[in-house]
């Protein structure tokens, strides 16, 4: 081990020259040479006056540690100072952490975060991670807000050392704004106009005009640009293929992972939403202005072809392109040099940046000249006014001349095409609708439909006018009912690997398909098909709930249920029994009820292996109740029926579940031996399967065993294992247990920073999923870290805080940790009475969503180390 470096907390400085290549051939190798000289003697000078001690350097890059927080930052900005005015600028990061020292020098993930800070700097910036600012005091900082580092998890703050202006940090933007593939072309007046609105305070903007005026392609720009003044992030939402206004929320929610109340998600966070496609669920705009008015400092910017009409909006309607710019437009698609006829070409088209698109698509066949010949007749008869009502019809003009250029069996492909919601794949639109390549070819090549990601998707301005084709067609009901065939086939092939090692690669045909099975569930609703109606539901439940789209599948489940018949059915019992799984999610009393009736149906019918799972999900319900409803003895009683049936039906996914189950119920009875045996037969089983999200649960549960007997290592090795599993499934639910797993081996080890992030990190996964148990469970453990590290009012406070709603939500038998409660029990002893009385009073009145806010302020931006759950976790 080396002796020179500091240990326990340090502050590390990677330090790299800025554009070191460029400079070595603007200056020649010996110049370069000794400026490099010059800027390794400065950074040592300034390093050493500080104590700092140089643990690596490579080329032009230095790696520094320092024994404290201001050392470093002095040493930067000396270093910073003394090289301002010369050749060579570097980029600096710091960041605070606990690295471990080795031989070689340091080991962990605060190296890899301090170097990840640094390399998103620019020449001449200084930049500190949240660690390291918050033991600095007296100095210039500005904060440059939430960014995502490469490799590392969320969105993490950063500051910077002084108020001068640098461009944009090199980092993962906090964004998932879209990225087109065509350049952006003129519209300079109009994107300082929105900009000057949203910057001036505007908090609900839309842009308004007809469909094809480029609405979407402006926002996105003006999005892109707005990005470094949000903190939290700027968020795309595309809502074209909604209808259904109660999902907007939900769709917005999804987007931003919130799974604990949007409103109490986005909070005071400093966030921009872009909602794309408004106007076909225009219905709702009363949840949107809500939204605004509850989170103050949310941003909400929409485009849409009407209003939202609800207070405070901000209109921007956006007018066509200028003359110039349309004529710039066309020559840079169309790859043609300007001309008379161009400008006049656009001039027809009312300059609507889709209609000058389309007609560029035009001219691999028809000159400028000939496409005005043909678009003279048509137009002609539209030109009416020149309001935006005028502008639609002239697009639509646009869009149906390029239709009616087509074949008759590009016509017919291009209607049937409007039957899918969302695009589809080339195996979808030829089983549903007949398609062949190359007329699905041609049709991408005359811009009517776009293809990516192995999808054909049209925009839906043009999706109008297919659909309307498709209407007058004569084929919609026919097609209609192929479409829900097809998707109804679709989802009863991905139910079994849902189950399987396969299960990620059908989860996301799944997702990529939402659309189209939502329109094949309301097809079948409203053509009174309901027993295919009630397969698709039973299907597609599974999926619902790994994907967290909650309240949706208890929608479709519960309109499935009440147009079903009662009559006992396997279809029937799967609908309830995934009705009361996802009570149980949201600690439903009706969850009993639903399951034990799915029991009954499954086994009347002698559904064994939906029976299994029913029995499965009950000894769950009843063992797992909130203390006071639950019935552990009843619980083992319908655990050990659901092995049985399990065993009989040769279903070894459903036998998974019920020994985890069942498991689960001995542990909290104390029966330890008994509970381990079932979680070891039931991982051997998931392994067998390749059931990831399985594996993850019964690591999770195993290492709880290992925890409870006092063999620390073998639990965290467990949890281990179970986070990086979860994470590579994107699993929040299984990340949330074996990150407070985690924490609890980091307490009993006493490492107190690494068990306050385990706990930080859980809790975040825990309110993005809904479980409020969990989120009880990660504030106790973080009062147990205030606590063991000294702030004592905050120790009581979240303890009393998780203690009360621990009380109501835990089952019989289920114990707050006794290591954490050890440390809580000898802060209260150290602390002043009055003091302590007061926290624990004011704990004992807060929510848990007030206790978690409080629980996460000051959150640490270092990464932790892994992730995993509390060693009873909750079974699924």
């Amino acid at each position: 081990m080396r002796d020179d470096l500091p240990t326990g907390t340090v502050t590390l400085l990677f330090s790299d020259v800025e554009g070191s290549t460029k400079l070595l051939r603007d200056l020649g190798a010996e110049a370069y040479a000794d400026a490099l000289a010059k800027h390794r003697r400065i950074v040592r000078e300034a390093c050493e006056a500080e104590h700092g001690v140089e643990v690596d350097t490579q080329g032009d890059a230095f790696f520094f540690a320092f024994p404290s927080a201001p050392g470093a930052v002095t040493a930067a900005q000396t270093m910073t100072d003394a090289l301002a005015k010369g050749q060579i600028h570097l980029r600096i990061g710091l960041h605070t952490g606990t690295p471990l020292v080795t031989d070689e020098g340091y080991v962990g993930d605060d190296v890899h975060f301090a170097a990840r800070v640094g390399a998103s700097a620019h020449g001449g910036q200084v930049v500190l991670s949240q660690t390291t600012r918050a033991l600095v005091d007296g100095l210039l900082l500005t904060e440059l807000g939430e960014h995502r580092l490469k490799d590392i998890d969320g969105a993490v703050p950063i500051y910077q050392l002084g108020d001068r202006t640098f461009p944009p940090l090199k980092t993962i933007s906090n964004t998932n704004l879209p990225h087109p593939a065509s350049s952006f072309v003129g519209r300079d007046r109009e994107l300082s106009e929105v900009l000057a609105e949203i910057t001036g305070g505007a908090r609900l903007i839309t842009l308004t005009g007809p469909g094809g005026s480029g609405k979407t392609r402006l926002a996105i720009e003006a999005a892109a640009t707005l990005v470094p003044s949000y903190k939290a992030g700027v968020f795309w939402v595309g809502l074209a293929s909604l209808r259904e206004p109660s999902l907007v929320t939900e769709t917005i929610a999804l987007t931003l992972g919130a799974r604990d109340g949007l409103a109490e998600h986005i909070a005071d966070r400093e966030m921009l939403l872009l909602l794309d496609n408004l106007e076909q669920v225009i219905e709702a705009a009363p949840a949107l202005s809500g939204l605004v008015q509850a989170c103050p400092n949310l941003t909400v910017f929409c485009t849409s072809r009407e209003l939202l009409r609800v207070q405070g909006e901000v209109e921007y309607s956006v007018p066509p392109l200028a003359s110039s710019e349309a004529v710039a437009l066309f020559c840079q698609r169309s790859r043609l040099d300007p001309s008379d006829e161009i400008a006049e070409l656009c001039d027809r088209l009312d300059d609507l940046p889709l209609a000058v698109e389309l007609a560029a698509a035009r001219t691999k066949a028809l000159s400028p000249a000939e496409i005005l010949e043909r678009l003279s007749d048509r137009l002609d008869l539209l030109r009416g006014g020149r309001d935006a009502e005028m502008r639609q019809q002239t697009l639509r003009a646009t869009i149906e001349w390029s239709y009616d250029l087509l074949g008759g069996k590009e016509q017919q492909l291009f209607a049937r095409l409007s039957v899918f919601r969302g695009g589809c794949t080339l195996e979808a639109a030829e089983g549903v609708i007949g398609a062949d390549i190359d007329g699905l070819q041609s049709l991408v090549e005359k811009s009517l439909v776009r293809r990516s990601d192995g999808r054909f998707w049209m925009l839906e301005t043009i999706g109008e006018l297919a659909r309307e084709r498709f209407d007058a067609s004569g084929e919609a009901d026919a097609l209609g009912r192929d479409h829900a065939d097809w998707f109804l086939a679709v989802a009863e092939r991905a139910e079994p690997f849902l189950k399987s090692a396969e299960q990620e690669s059908w989860l996301q045909r799944l997702e990529d398909d939402h659309d189209n099975l939502r329109e094949s569930l309301n097809w079948l609703l409203a053509h009174d098909e309901v027993e295919l109606a009630g397969r698709l539901a039973a299907a597609l439940w599974l999926f619902w709930w790994m994907h967290g789209h909650f309240s949706e599948a208890r929608g479709w489940l519960r309109r499935a249920l009440e147009a079903g018949s009662d009559e006992p059915s396997e279809t029937r019992a799967k609908l309830l029994d995934g009705a009361g799984y996802l009570a149980f999610e949201q600690y439903d009393d009706e969850a009993v009820r639903l399951l034990e009736t799915s029991l009954s149906c499954a086994k009347e019918v002698g559904a064994t292996s939906t029976a299994a799972f029913a029995a499965a999900h009950v000894c769950a319900v009843l063992a797992w109740a909130p203390s006071g409803r639950s019935d552990v003895q009843a619980a083992l009683a319908v655990g050990d029926e659901a092995v049985r049936l399990a065993r009989q039906a040769g279903d070894d996914y459903a036998l998974a579940a019920a020994l985890n189950n069942l498991g689960a119920t001995h542990d909290l009875l104390g029966n330890a031996e008994r509970a381990a045996a079932y979680a070891e037969e039931s991982l051997e089983l998931r392994r067998r399967l390749g059931d990831m999200s399985g594996i993850a649960l019964s690591l999770v549960n195993l290492a709880g065993h290992a925890l409870g007997k006092g063999d620390a290592g073998r639990a965290a090795t467990l949890y281990s294992e179970a986070a990086e599993i979860a994470s590579g499934n994107g699993d929040k639910r299984h990340l949330c247990f074996a990150h407070l797993g985690l924490a609890w081996v980091a307490h009993r080890e006493r490492r107190w920073e690494d068990a306050e992030t385990h706990a930080r990190t859980s809790l975040r996964f825990a309110r993005e999923i809904g479980d409020k148990l969990a989120t009880a469970l990660a504030v106790f453990c973080l009062a147990g870290s205030a606590a063991a590290t000294g702030d004592q009012a905050r120790a009581a406070r979240l303890a009393a805080a998780a203690e009360l709603h621990h009380s109501r939500l835990a089952p019989e038998g289920m114990t707050l940790d006794d290591e954490v409660r050890a440390s809580i029990e000898t802060a209260k002893v150290a602390s002043d009475p009055g003091i302590w009385q007061e926290a624990w009073a004011a704990g004992s009145a807060m929510s848990l969503d007030e206790a978690a806010d409080d629980a996460q302020l000051g959150e640490t931006s270092r990464p932790p180390p892994l992730p995993g759950p509390d060693e009873q976790a909750r079974p699924r």
